[in-house]
């Protein structure tokens, strides 16, 4: 990961580059998915698990779907903190559907970090975000994205920049502008700028070239 990292030092908090995409869960039932490629689209994250007891009714139906599409896709887990360890859901979320292969066309698994702090402390917090990506980690050798707005971070890490250096940035701004990456991170990996896409869910882009996505998803 720090190898990746060293990829987008350059980039900053603008995008020399842009590369469109989306993410959707089992609100979005039907999903044109090669229309959304016909379009731009080169990538979506779909929700797979929340907690340890929930998996996404649409996550496999979506998820081969995108394939066919030619997107490059990846899965995302739903955190809820104060239900289990962050290793416990990490393993959950491997187990149905997070999981990566370095086939060039899977991403990282998303940890989404979002609503209210449940109740931990800032260093528990961290410390439970902490546990959840280095379990992911030593399944996968690879570290998860963090999907996270400026004010969730802030509230319930306090800014923490423990995860730097290791884990991706899914920078939730609904915004014409980016703005300042939360938590020391110098930019965002991926920037979800609208709570809405013409095909489904929620608007993206990635912050860098085509080749630097499937660099992203190869490892």
């Amino acid at each position: 990961m720090k190898a990746f990292t060293a990829i987008f030092l350059g980039l900053g908090s603008v995008a020399l580059a842009a590369v469109p995409g989306f993410d959707i869960s089992n609100y979005q039932p039907n999903v044109n998915f090669g229309a959304a490629y016909g379009d731009g689209a080169r990538f979506v994250i779909i929700k797979a698990t929340e907690g340890t007891s929930y998996i996404d009714t649409s996550f496999s139906s979506h998820y081969n779907s995108a394939t066919k599409a030619g997107l490059i896709r990846g899965g995302y887990h739903f955190a809820h903190p104060s239900s289990s360890s962050g290793a416990a859901q990490a393993n959950y979320f491997l187990a149905h559907g997070g999981g990566w292969s370095g086939d060039g066309i899977t991403l990282p698994g998303m940890l989404d970090l979002e609503g209210d702090c449940t109740g931990l402390s800032t260093s528990a917090m961290v410390s439970w975000i902490k546990d959840f990506s280095d379990t992911y980690h030593s399944k996968t050798g690879r570290y998860p994205l963090i999907y996270t707005s400026p004010s969730w971070w802030s509230s319930c890490t306090g800014g923490s920049s423990a995860f730097v250096n290791t884990n991706p940035l899914v920078l939730a701004r609904y915004s014409s502008s980016a703005g300042t990456p939360p938590g020391g991170w110098p930019y965002y990996t991926i920037w979800q700028f609208n709570n809405s896409y013409k095909y489904g869910g929620d608007s993206d882009t990635f912050n860098g070239e085509y080749s630097q996505l499937q660099k992203l998803a190869t490892g």
